[in-house]
């Protein structure tokens, strides 16, 4: 498909929206509200706003390879600071992706040139949990609960930041969610690692600010 095609759709998509949404386009230029901040994969068969069924403007969205949340990244921090400084978000959903290409890479010995560094935290991640993966029957069953024990890390990683607790301190209503998306049947699932409180971090994680 080439570019110019690309633009035509583009002219089609916005004249359809104004004929069913008059309103929307006016409404987004205004502001944008969003209650939610979504952390998720830059693999392009997990689209965020369509998966939620969600319109333009209704969630502020993060992508990555392989949906990491990492202190050193200022892109992923600067997103999580202007949705929870700014913005207000309500809540933050960190959504891996089964079968996702960046996980498995790092539970191989490839030679990805410099993903192989973006990649190497899921590495390490995956030495710690070796034992439980090993004694899953297959490949398949391996990577996909590698994918699981991706987003509880990014989790643990998003409320350790000074970001989050800043937020909690000052008592602005803020819940980090986990979940993943199954690419063949486009359901989402909630891994129940919610947190909304300085009370979920251990004490060694926790910022004195």
């Amino acid at each position: 498909m080439s570019i110019e095609k690309l633009l035509c759709m583009n002219k089609e998509w916005a004249k359809k929206v104004a004929l069913e949404q008059p309103e929307l386009f006016a409404t987004l230029s205004k502001q944008q509200a969003p209650k939610y901040l979504w952390i998720g994969c830059s693999d392009s068969r997990v689209p965020a706003n369509e998966i939620v069924g969600m319109l333009p403007g209704e969630l502020f969205v993060h992508r990555n390879v392989a949906n990491l949340v990492k202190h050193v990244d200022f892109n992923c921090q600067a997103v999580i600071q202007y949705a929870v400084d700014v913005l207000k978000v309500e809540h933050i959903i960190v959504c891996g992706h089964y079968g996702c290409g960046g996980v498995k890479v790092a539970m191989e010995n490839t030679n990805a040139g410099i993903s192989d560094y973006w990649l190497r935290s899921i590495k390490d991640l995956f030495s710690r949990h070796r034992g439980e993966l090993k004694n899953l029957d297959n490949q398949e069953l391996r990577l996909n609960r590698m994918c699981e024990i991706n987003v509880v890390e990014q989790v643990a990683t998003l409320v350790h930041t000074k970001i989050v607790q800043s937020a909690w301190q000052r008592n602005q209503p803020l819940e980090i969610h986990g979940w993943i998306y199954g690419i063949d049947n486009g359901v989402i699932k909630n891994l129940n690692v919610s947190r909304n409180g300085l009370e979920d971090i251990e004490d060694i994680y926790q910022v004195d600010i």
